[in-house]
C-alpha cells in the first residue's frame, strides 16, 4: 500500500465509522497530514504514513458524549479493531482503536464539546499524496469557527438515554 491508497482507505474508515451513527451528524474535513516513518519491517527505507481528519459539527451534548462514543466503539468492535485505550473524561472523553490493517483510530472530544475522528496508517510505501477535498470556509460561517454548531432533537438533548429504553446499552461498552 501506498501513501494515496492509505489516505484513501482512512477517508473510508472515517466514512464506515459515521455512516454507523444514527441519527447521522453533521461533519467537515479537518486537515491531511503526511510525514515520515520508520517501519522496522521494511528497515526503515522509502516509508510514509497518512492521517486524515474529521471534525462533528454537530453538537453532542456532554449528557450524550458517552452514549456517541459507545456507538463508535461497538461498530469499531463488529470490525475487528482492538480498542486500546479509552480516556474516561467528563469534559473530553476519547476512544483509541487499531484496525486489524494497522491503522490507528481516535474519536475524541476536545474544547468546546468538539468531537473529531483521526485516523492515521502505518508505515506504508512513500508516494505522492492529495489531500481529500475539502470544501473552502467563508470567514463568517459557523464552520470557519471550528466548533459544534449543528442542533440534533437526539445528539444535543441534555438528559441521557432513559436506561429503561431500548438504546440503554448505547454507549456502555
Amino acid at each position: 500500500m501506498n501513501m494515496q491508497e492509505a489516505g484513501d482507505h482512512a477517508e473510508s474508515i472515517i466514512d464506515t465509522a459515521l455512516k454507523a451513527i444514527n441519527p447521522s451528524v453533521g461533519v467537515m474535513r479537518g486537515p491531511s497530514s503526511d510525514s515520515s516513518c520508520t517501519d522496522f519491517k521494511n528497515e526503515g527505507t522509502g516509508t510514509g504514513s497518512v492521517t486524515r481528519r474529521r471534525y462533528v459539527l454537530t453538537v453532542i451534548s456532554a449528557e450524550r458524549r458517552g452514549s456517541f462514543l459507545g456507538v463508535v466503539e461497538r461498530h469499531w468492535k463488529k470490525l475487528g479493531y482492538k480498542i486500546t485505550s479509552v480516556r474516561n473524561s467528563s469534559d473530553m472523553p476519547a476512544i483509541f482503536a487499531t484496525a486489524p490493517d494497522g491503522f490507528e483510530i481516535s474519536l475524541e472530544f476536545g474544547y468546546k464539546g468538539q468531537a473529531g475522528f483521526h485516523v492515521t496508517s502505518p508505515c506504508v510505501t512513500e508516494s505522492k499524496v492529495t489531500e481529500a477535498p475539502r470544501k473552502p470556509l467563508d470567514p463568517g460561517s459557523p464552520e470557519s469557527k471550528g466548533l459544534p454548531y449543528i442542533h440534533s432533537d437526539f445528539w444535543s438533548a441534555r438528559t441521557p438515554i432513559a436506561s429503561s429504553s431500548p438504546e440503554s446499552s448505547v454507549g456502555e461498552g
